[in-house]
């Protein structure tokens, strides 16, 4: 009888955990199945993953009640988990498809009434919102002409006197802006509005602009047409909509009013709002090179540290009543009521990946504790992260899930966090709390630099300053203050103390490391090996880690053979910036434009490409002063202190103050690594004469005796004439067209003269210039000249040993959610 009853509990034991494991795998599978689906180059129908999610999730629950060979039953569970995994995260993607803007509406104007969804971003020269959009009309249309069909959410800027603002320099900008409308979140307008697709910059280790437009909804984007020819923005009156954007922004407002300082007043805001667009550049590259800037925003620390605090206010005031006390014991409501409260700061701090993943750990563990299960910890982990990707499948590409996630698991793993431990000393938990700082960062230091390509090297000292100062005092201060103002004040002496400390360890040597970016494969096994080096376990198996670990850091990508070299041109909008490199040296040929007076291509663009290539510029060569070539300089000569500079500036440049420039000549040459290179244009009387800045726009010519680099600046026919005439032999594979492919340049006699199989364009999508003009493509075509335009091509790789062959980074890199031109 006994051995009966006993061996029925060893049978129910097996089967639970063997369920228990079959359940482990299926959420494994679920994510597998996610993440396979967001490669996909292009959607299938809607139809095809409603059945996998309908297959997955009934063969899930019959798995779960077969009790089969336990190998079969894991196998089978992955597959199931996968096929659901791929099947939701699909279907979500062709219901966000259907809302994308028809291409014969970009570039028209219409004439638009709805709602402002959230808060708005002022900025130095417009503001910039989202705007759910109720009817859509044509600005200018017959009365029988059908109402065009409009996305529900549109992203538009409202910029002040758009329409001579954009031809200025970026220094004059704010200048010539006019005030525009107070836009504020709920308010109902009508407005005019010329919309486009989003499309953005597409870059190896690139911000995916697109991806981002995609996650939230945002299918077009646009400006207010205000002009005086335009029929003026009408308010209609405030709604009742959106009323958490509405309380964000009148916070936000009320945390700049109070304070003076607005690189203070915008650290407290994010910390209540979660605005990080409040926060200054300037103190985002300090956070950034100490480590710290994960509490510059609403995080899951400060999202715990809230339900920590509320779930206490809450059980103090349900002990008060007996009659609640009957009805649920208070450790309970505490628990629900922290969980609940929690959730509720997230969305008003805009619902961010960190802010996610810590609600749903905490509404997991919750739901646990209050059914009385006790579930292991990795079944918890990836229980939350199936949630989170369940909720936005889109989040398994951003950098702050896997920051979060794997921060969580390596403390688990590690036994770091103990919980229900018994009361310990103020020494050991300090001990345990640099150890937690240690681990965490030894673990996630290949993680950062696959994302960031940079690591801070004071970031174990800063976070263990800044997280206490920070969570203990400026957070608490920043978020009572919402109740009590004068608190905002504290809250910026606070963070003035704080900024202190923290510019002194950015400006230390050394203070950050940059590494190029190591390959996905590499940085996991580099992960596992710093998780390895911080577990407790024997040493003999913790050293284990170290080969694991040090691939990573010496990790360096490929370069040019000697006699050879290579380039890309970067995807930088309206602008040139053409990186070539040889097999020890490197050039960056202009560095693209500035976008406004706080972004420009060095910042968002060309640093994080340098910097994941582990490119060390030797020379910086700027073909003239115009704004869409110069315009990222400051920033790629910051990060690049060695890097000579060469140009057609004159004396006076403020440039010259960064870095003095040698000027560029024509008959300057040098030879890297069997490459060389030649200055073509201008001759020295060119700079006595020249009225515009394009007449003296810096050639360079680079070629190796089998293959040719022609890189013509903004040259124009004038010059294009002066450049045949004195430089014969200008016959090249690769020639970067002049001017953009502006009507006023490539000419017939300077294309006959150069010949070139592959004709590269950069310029900015739907640009005002209408760069490539449709005449100068066509003047390429009929000579058999392959022509790639940034639009279309993103970055552009070229490789001297294959002269004949451009691979486009959109082409190389497709995903469904990218933007197509027709």
């Amino acid at each position: 009888m006994d051995s009966g009853v006993s061996g029925g509990q060893s049978r129910r034991a097996s089967e639970a955990v063997a369920g228990g494991s079959g359940a482990f795998v299926a959420l494994g599978g679920t994510l597998l199945g996610a993440a396979v689906q967001l490669r996909q180059p292009l959607l299938w129908a809607a139809g095809v993953y409603v059945a996998l999610l309908l297959v997955g999730l009934g063969g899930g629950w019959l798995l779960w009640r077969w009790r089969g060979p336990r190998l079969l039953v894991l196998m089978l569970s992955l597959a199931c988990g996968a096929m659901a995994g791929a099947g939701l995260a699909g279907w979500r993607a062709t219901a966000y498809a259907q809302g994308a803007l028809e291409p014969q509406l970009e570039g028209r104007d219409l004439r638009l009434t709805g709602v402002v969804s959230q808060m708005p971003q002022p900025g130095e020269i417009g503001t910039r919102f989202r705007f759910d959009v109720e009817t859509a009309q044509w600005a200018e249309a017959s009365r029988d002409a059908a109402p065009p069909a409009v996305p529900p959410r549109i992203a538009l800027a409202w910029y002040g006197d758009y329409g001579g603002m954009w031809e200025q320099p970026a220094e004059r900008r704010a200048s010539v802006a006019r005030t525009v409308g107070e836009v504020h979140a709920g308010q109902r307008w009508q407005l005019t509005v010329r919309l486009r697709a989003p499309h953005g910059n597409l870059n190896p280790h690139g911000f995916d602009s697109e991806l981002w437009a995609w996650e939230q909804g945002v299918h077009a984007q646009g400006h207010v047409r205000a002009g005086a020819r335009d029929p003026a923005p009408r308010l209609l009156g405030t709604t009742w909509w959106h009323p958490i954007e509405r309380a964000r922004e009148a916070v936000r407002d009320a945390v700049f009013a109070r304070v003076d300082d607005r690189r203070q007043a915008g650290v407290i805001a994010a910390l209540v709002t979660g605005d990080q667009g409040a926060i200054d550049r300037a103190d985002w590259d300090v956070f950034r090179a100490t480590g710290v800037a994960h509490l510059m925003s609403i995080s899951g620390l400060h999202i715990t540290l809230f339900a920590w605090f509320a779930a206490h206010v809450v059980g103090a005031l349900w002990r008060r009543s007996s009659r609640l006390m009957l009805r649920l014991p208070a450790q309970q409501a505490a628990l629900a009521g922290g969980v609940l409260l929690a959730a509720l700061y997230a969305l008003f701090s805009g619902w961010g990946v960190p802010s996610q993943r810590t609600v749903w750990m905490l509404a997991v563990v919750a739901l646990l504790r209050l059914t009385g299960r006790r579930w292991p910890w990795p079944h918890v982990w990836l229980l939350t992260a199936v949630v989170v990707v369940a909720a936005d499948p889109w989040a398994l590409l951003q950098a702050g899930f896997w920051l979060s996630f794997v921060a969580v698991a390596v403390l688990f793993a590690s036994a770091t966090a103990v919980p229900g431990e018994g009361r310990v000393g103020a020494l050991t938990r300090l001990g345990r709390f640099f150890r937690e700082q240690w681990t965490i960062t030894l673990a996630l230091t290949p993680l950062s630099l696959l994302l960031f390509q940079q690591v801070s090297v004071v970031g174990l000292v800063a976070n263990a300053l800044a997280i206490p100062w920070g969570t203990l005092v400026i957070t608490p201060l920043a978020m009572l203050g919402v109740a009590v103002p004068p608190l905002w004040d504290v809250a910026a002496g606070a963070v003035k103390l704080f900024a202190l400390l923290l510019q002194a360890l950015a400006g230390l040597p050394f203070a950050t490391l940059s590494m190029a970016a190591p390959p996905p494969w590499l940085a996991a096994s580099g992960v596992a090996g710093g998780v390895l080096l911080a577990m407790r376990l024997p040493r003999s198996v913790r050293a284990l880690g170290l080969p694991l670990l040090l691939p990573v850091l010496l990790w360096q990508p490929a370069r040019p053979a000697v006699g050879e070299f290579d380039l890309l041109a970067a995807d930088i909008g309206q602008g040139n910036a053409v990186l070539v490199r040889t097999a020890t040296h490197s050039l960056l040929y202009d560095a693209g434009p500035r976008y406004g007076l706080d972004s420009d291509a060095g910042h968002r663009v060309l640093v994080p490409l340098l910097r994941a290539r582990g490119e060390r510029l030797d020379l910086l060569l700027l073909s003239h002063r115009d704004i869409d070539h110069t315009g990222g300089a400051p920033a790629v000569l910051a990060m690049q202190p060695q890097a000579a500079l060469l140009s057609s500036i004159e004396a006076g440049h403020p440039l010259q103050a960064l870095r003095p420039a040698r000027r560029c000549e024509a008959g300057q040459r040098w030879t890297w690594d069997g490459v060389d290179f030649e200055v073509l244009f201008p001759f020295d009387s060119d700079y006595l004469g020249f009225t515009r800045p394009n007449a003296v726009s810096c050639v360079l010519r680079i070629g190796n005796g089998r293959a040719t680099v022609l890189l013509a600046g903004d040259i124009e026919r004038l010059q294009e004439a002066a450049l045949v005439s004195r430089s014969p032999g200008l016959a090249a594979d690769v020639l970067l067209v002049p001017h953009h492919g502006s009507k006023t340049s490539s000419s017939e006699l300077f294309l006959d003269a150069v010949r070139p199989r592959i004709a590269l364009v950069q310029a900015g999508y739907r640009s005002r210039f209408g760069h490539p003009a449709p005449e100068v493509v066509a003047r390429y075509v009929e000579r058999g000249v392959r022509v790639i335009d940034s639009p279309r091509c993103g970055a552009a790789h070229w490789a001297s040993p294959a002269p004949a062959e451009v691979k486009c980074e959109r082409a190389h890199d497709l995903r469904y959610w990218r933007h197509r031109m027709p």
